[in-house]
């Protein structure tokens, strides 16, 4: 009975304790806050606004007063003006509607005009194949539309080896054009990129429907200037990039916008990678990089083994300076970052099915997280950026190594110069978390920051590591926690409970020893008043609490064991009956 007495005594924690040492438990509080405020709700740049003209748009081409361009094996017709045929070689010199269809061995269709008009190209029923260069080749032009005629079926495909090339070495695409390209219409187009990529503009490449289909040896689609997508059902797979922009020389161009369409990308190397900005509005996304996350660092597998590609990476989303999601549905198996800015990544909304050989969402700058619902079922890092700022959203990350991690330098995770290094920016490092659910399992540190923390609102719940080299919470400057609801399990070696600089009561408690994974932890007041019952995923043997709830002068009990008939939601159970345990 002695021993029994002096265990219950021990496990009562009176809230005036302000002290934090070597005993088994803390309760922390004040009045002052000495964080920065948080960082406001709002987009890292000026969104990219939807630039479509209106032949751009129009579908409704009258094929019964274009130009008819017919393709027959070893030959080409032509019926109207505008077209001159060398061949198997078809050149279209003036602007105006032209209606391709049939099927060509072994030629090419070439847009060179001065006209300061738009070339429409109709591929009505077209197969184009050409051993030697780009089947589709618009040397000058205003613009062209390419239009893919309702219900039909149109394929251009090249071959291995391209025999004339500028000093550029282009084209280099099986659809290559200097200036502006949008595709559009109801009918389905296939291309067979063996030479080296599928679709690309030097200029903005705009797509508007259609059904494409891209098989590429190296990038799927590319413009330098822009890519812009519509809508549309687009099927890549590409032997480097999926979808990619390149001109990194004009701030306002060298993104890439996507507002609608689904889009599945299968890419040795990123899915879509813009060479600025990334923004996307809305869409279905299936991606698939670098043979997916099983292809990650620590395998060795994949990019990861090849050493020649240490400039190469295999991203799922990536962009060069800003990336901002406002809608979606993706689903992303990445060897590399799934989702990757350079700079700033901004996250309005949207749903994420996410599974990453490395980092699952990483900023070098900022990331901000104002909504959406995440699921990260596989990481390195599952959440990483010199400035972390989590406003609102529905987030499960799971993470063989930190949860959340701000910090400085090179990435940890980018050991010995491998694909896909990460940097960070210098400065100040801070988690800001003003409200949003937040589910963490991780294998290191939960929460690390190497600065500090800003805790004002939310929930946020960590299954943290199960060794004493890491803690669920972990941070070098302090943690104010002003509201929400915190709650963090783990190893004890390095445990931290928010600092005594909150005004937000916490409650740190470490058991003698480690508990097994399940078994219930539970809080209540003296007098019986539920404060949490609550079952980690794995073995623990520290707790920290942060709730409104605590209050100070109050008196609490903590059993270990036990069960409860409530309603279990990420192991927390609300509602029901506890049954008492130790």
């Amino acid at each position: 009975m002695k021993k029994l007495l002096t265990f219950l005594l021990s496990i009562i924690l009176i809230v005036t304790l302000t002290a934090c040492s070597a005993s088994t438990s803390q309760v922390a509080n004040t009045s002052d806050l000495t964080a920065p405020a948080a960082v406001p709700l709002a987009a890292s740049s000026t969104p990219i606004s939807a630039d479509y003209a209106s032949d751009d748009l129009a579908v409704n081409v009258d094929s019964a007063t274009a130009t008819v361009i017919r393709l027959e094996g070893g030959s080409i017709s032509v019926t109207g003006s505008g077209v001159n045929v060398d061949g198997t070689v078809a050149t279209v010199g003036a602007a105006g509607v032209y209606s391709i269809q049939g099927v060509l061995n072994d030629g090419q269709i070439v847009v060179d005009t001065q006209d300061a008009e738009t070339v429409t190209l109709l591929l009505n029923g077209a197969d184009i194949t050409y051993s030697t260069g780009a089947p589709l080749y618009i040397a000058n032009a205003e613009k062209v539309v390419l239009t893919l005629a309702d219900g039909t079926q149109n394929t251009v495909t090249d071959g291995t080896t391209y025999a004339a090339l500028d000093e550029s070495g282009e084209p280099n695409a099986a659809i290559f054009s200097h200036d502006d390209l949008t595709i559009n219409g109801g009918g389905a187009l296939t291309v067979t990129a063996n030479y080296n990529n599928g679709i690309a503009s030097k200029d903005d490449l705009k797509i508007v429907g259609g059904i494409l289909t891209i098989n590429a040896v190296n990038d799927g689609l590319k413009g330098k200037d822009s890519v812009s997508i519509k809508d549309g059902v687009i099927t890549i797979n590409s032997g480097a990039d999926g979808i990619q922009s390149t001109n990194v020389d004009e701030a306002e161009k060298g993104y890439i916008l996507i507002e609608g369409g689904s889009l599945n990308i299968t890419s040795a190397l990123d899915g879509i990678q813009a060479a600025t900005r990334l923004q996307i509005d809305g869409g279905t996304f299936a991606i698939t990089s670098g043979g997916g996350a099983v292809n990650n660092s620590s395998s060795g597998g994949g990019m990861w083994g090849d050493t020649s590609q240490t400039s190469e990476s295999a991203k799922g989303l990536k962009a060069g300076t800003d990336l901002l999601i406002t809608a979606g549905a993706f689903t992303i198996n990445s060897a590399d970052d799934s989702l990757h800015s350079n700079a700033t990544l901004t996250i309005d909304g949207g749903g994420f099915q996410v599974a990453s050989g490395d980092d699952g969402l990483h900023a070098n700058a900022s990331l901000t997280i104002n909504g959406g619902e995440i699921d990260l079922t596989q990481s390195y890092e599952a959440i990483e950026s010199a400035l972390i700022t989590i406003n609102g959203g529905t987030i499960h990350v799971v993470a063989s190594d930190d949860g959340i991690n701000a910090g400085g330098g090179a990435d940890g995770s980018s050991v010995n110069g491998r694909p896909g290094q990460n940097e960070f920016a210098a400065g100040s490092y801070y988690v800001y978390i003003n409200g949003g659910y937040l589910y963490v399992d991780a294998g290191g540190d939960g929460l690390d920051s190497n600065g500090s923390f800003e805790m004002t609102g939310g929930t946020v719940i960590v299954n943290g590591p199960t060794n004493n080299g890491n803690g669920p919470l972990d941070y070098n400057g302090t943690f104010n926690i002003s509201g929400g609801f915190l709650l963090a399990v783990g190893s004890s070696g390095m445990a931290q409970a928010p600092s005594n600089s909150s005004s937000q009561y916490s409650i740190l408690y470490n058991f003698d020893a480690a508990q097994a994974a399940g078994t219930l932890i539970h809080i209540q007041t003296q007098s019986g008043e539920e404060i949490l019952t609550f079952a980690p995923a794995k073995a623990y043997q520290s707790v920290v609490l942060s709730s409104p709830q605590l209050a100070n002068g109050m008196t609490y009990v903590v059993y270990s064991g036990g069960s409860s008939s409530g309603a279990n939601v990420d192991g927390l159970y609300s509602g029901g009956i506890y049954t008492p345990g130790t």
